[in-house]
């Protein structure tokens, strides 16, 4: 119950709670559906997903000014590699914040908008800023390979090599030590299939998107909830 107040008084912890509830009813409803359940039950989940990602919209209102503010302190950063990834990916949230905004004014009728057109738009921006995340990530991994290629076990010895078995082992114990990258990256990996469902590059079902849309959720409240899983600078 502690862990659950905490999460609630923080507007990213009552996001990613309404998150997992928003991709759980996605996910639940295309089963319901499949089983041939009742027609109500499926309408009224697919109601609920509707609900409950209009009220992360209304959240996230005014946030894109919060995105493009922070690039302004990730574009000077040391690290190239990390500079450009997380510049990039803050002004490319922004501007997927900015089409969700649009989208939210449409939905309640504040103006009339071209609901298609803008949510193809949000989904390629959100898709960018995932593919820049990414790219962070395994930028990391590699460079924790490296700093650690000395201490790793794959290395000829006479004319023989040490088991690839052993040797992977060892990169995934090294890896089991950050926690904040490994649930970085699968947060990331999750995600990215969403916005890429969305604009027809892959074929996943809606069942599918609302697993990976809950994985994506917990981790992502687990990394609020133990702050050394979160991966910094974010």
């Amino acid at each position: 119950m502690d862990t659950f107040i905490k999460l609630n008084n923080q507007t990213a912890g009552r996001d990613k709670l309404i998150r997992t509830l928003q991709y759980g009813s996605r996910a639940y409803w295309f089963y319901t559906q499949n089983k041939k359940s009742s027609t109500y039950s499926a309408d009224v989940l697919k109601s609920l997903e509707y609900t409950f990602s209009s009220f992360r919209k209304l959240l996230r209102l005014g946030r894109f000014l919060d995105s493009l503010y922070a690039a302004l302190s990730t574009v000077k950063y040391p690290n190239i590699i990390l500079r450009i990834t997380l510049t990039l990916s803050k002004i490319a949230n922004a501007l997927f914040l900015l089409a969700d905004h649009i989208l939210w004014i449409g939905r309640v009728g504040i103006v009339q908008v071209d609901v298609s057109k803008w949510s193809s738009i949000a989904n390629r921006y959100w898709l960018m800023m995932l593919t820049m995340n990414l790219s962070r990530d395994f930028y990391e991994i590699l460079q924790i390979l490296k700093d650690s290629r000395s201490s790793l076990m794959w290395r000829r010895v006479g004319s023989s090599n040490y088991s690839v078995l052993k040797y992977y082992s060892q990169v995934f114990s090294l890896l089991k030590e950050r926690t904040d990258i490994v649930s970085d990256t699968i947060k990331n990996a999750c995600d990215i299939f969403i916005p890429l469902t969305a604009l027809g590059y892959t074929k996943l079902s809606p069942g599918a998107v609302g697993l990976l849309g809950v994985i994506s959720s917990l981790v992502g409240l687990y990394t609020l909830v133990d702050s050394s899983a979160k991966l910094v600078p974010s």
